[in-house]
């Protein structure tokens, strides 16, 4: 089967690629590296002749509501319209745990996106997710210095190899319908700061827990908006587990 993949060199996108390549699949990657800009449209229309599926894994890079919100509703109509004239059967993407929720913030915008998508003419499976274990490191990255303060906000992280494999899975099996939008997790809920502790330590910053006061929905966050809901597919390693098998 050959299926394209936008955002393919992002921190998702690399993984799915990895998934869709070990199992056999003609893989196109869509980014601006490879060509393909699906903001723009160039090269967009040649990457998806003869695609049987489109896994839309493309991200804004920033947290601001109103870019990130631009970003999506043109990719999405980008993609939907792209897709359309080359005959796709359907997109497959990659959406966040708790964004039905969400009032603010990236999630909002996130939230969007999935209304952006299911507007248009293809058929569309979305996978919602957990915080990433990679997301950890963005945290501690953004703040220098030796002492770091992340919110005790509750998390399931879980492994972009894990929603890798588990959207790739998604994107190929027999539509479920009448059921929930599916949902991955990692299996072990804890604090972001209990995570960055593990985290600083190896790199040498002292992490110190705040309430997440000033963070986009931090008091839904705290009342786990954003952790997985009953029928969540809970998979692959825990950060701790995972963190001890990076270099």
């Amino acid at each position: 089967m050959r299926i394209a993949v936008a955002g393919a060199t992002g921190r998702l996108g690399r993984h799915v690629v990895d998934v869709l390549t070990e199992r056999s699949h003609q893989v196109v990657p869509m980014s601006r590296a490879t060509g393909v800009d699906v903001i723009t449209g160039d090269g967009l229309a040649e990457a998806l002749t003869g695609a049987d599926i489109i896994i839309d894994v493309a991200s804004w890079h920033a947290s601001e509501q109103e870019a990130a919100t631009e970003f999506f509703r043109t990719s999405g109509r980008n993609l939907q319209e792209a897709g359309r004239q080359a005959g796709v059967s359907q997109i497959a993407v990659a959406s966040i745990i708790g964004v039905d929720k969400a009032t603010t913030g990236f999630l909002a915008a996130k939230k969007l996106h999935e209304e952006f998508l299911w507007s248009g003419p293809l058929a569309v499976r979305i996978l919602r997710a957990a915080q990433f274990h990679e997301f950890v490191g963005q945290l501690l990255d953004w703040q220098e210095g030796e002492v770091a303060y992340v919110p005790a906000l509750p998390t399931q992280l879980v492994a972009c190899r894990t929603v890798a494999e588990e959207l790739v899975d998604h994107a190929l099996g027999e539509p479920s319908r009448g059921t929930p939008i599916p949902e991955i997790a990692g299996p072990r809920r804890e604090t972001l700061a209990e995570a960055a502790t593990l985290l600083g330590a190896r790199r040498g910053v002292k992490v110190v827990a705040v309430d997440g006061a000033g963070m986009p929905d931090a008091e839904l966050a705290a009342d786990g908006a954003f952790l997985p809901s009953p029928h969540a597919k809970l998979a692959g390693p825990t950060f701790e587990e995972w963190l001890a098998t990076q270099p």
